[in-house]
């Protein structure tokens, strides 16, 4: 569990509101609705096309929603409300509101020229105009943070997978976010690189990081999560405390995948 769980008082920092997202004749998101807390990690889990990578793409605009609204932090994200009507956000108003969250993705999208510590301060430096040397302590600092400082030096190809993933963690939080997104952030590893990013994740789990998680690495969601999400054909099947929906699930197609991913 995170180590400062949600108030249960406390409005959402994402909310969630019947969404839905087609691809052609795909129905990718069918109403979804789902509200995270500050402070809490959500996972969501489910099998491949179940809508999972696609929620969090809308979560963080990189997907524009079809129907139903998405609120980070209190906002309506891309759209603002004059009068009765809305009107969609400009590409520099969504940029600004997609700096609230952080996201971490299956391949580690590193630039390839730039050293860890480089790739780490380019968005503070670059996108935020932050000041240089400023941007290199925090850097050296989430570095360390995530058992990375004497790399530094070292470019994404003197890297091992997850050690390039570890890289692009320290990224994601050095431009401050509100909101932690991971897609998956362990599947394109080899399965003993996986144990050194889920630590990572864990640690800042621990600090009160609000997280959403797409995962199948359910030991992770079981220690790590405070509330599992699974979903299935776009929808939101089943969500409930982490230990309870893994142990004693009430849905069949539940029960069927984590037979399947268990097996």
């Amino acid at each position: 569990m995170s180590a400062q769980p949600a108030s249960p008082v406390s409005p959402p920092l994402v909310s969630i509101v019947d969404v839905r997202k087609k691809f052609g004749d795909f129905q990718a998101l069918d109403g979804v609705s789902l509200d995270v807390r500050t402070g809490e990690v959500v996972c969501i889990i489910g099998a491949s096309g179940s809508g999972k990578t696609t929620l969090l793409r809308c979560v963080n605009q990189l997907v524009t929603i079809d129907s139903g609204a998405i609120w980070v932090d209190g906002e309506l994200t891309g759209w603002r409300i004059a009068g009765n009507r809305l009107h969609s956000l400009s590409e520099k108003e969504v940029a600004r509101q997609r700096l609230k969250t952080g996201m971490v993705f299956q391949r580690f999208n590193l630039f390839p020229h730039m050293t860890a510590l480089e790739n780490v301060i380019e968005g503070p430096v670059q996108v935020q105009g932050r000041n240089r040397a400023e941007a290199v302590r925090e850097a050296k600092a989430l570095l360390e943070r995530v058992g990375l400082a004497d790399k530094a030096g070292n470019y994404p190809a003197q890297l091992s997978g997850g050690q390039q993933q570890r890289v692009a963690i320290a990224r994601a939080l050095a431009m401050k976010p509100k909101l932690m997104l991971f897609d998956e952030p362990t599947s394109a590893l080899d399965p003993e690189l996986v144990g050194e990013v889920l630590a990572a994740m864990k640690e800042l789990a621990a600090t009160g990081m609000t997280m959403i998680v797409v995962t199948h690495e359910l030991g992770f969601a079981r220690e790590v999560g405070d509330r599992v999400v699974f979903m299935d054909r776009g929808a939101i099947v089943e969500s409930g405390p982490a230990a309870e929906v893994l142990a004693n699930p009430r849905e069949d197609r539940l029960k069927a995948f984590l037979s399947a991913v268990l097996s």
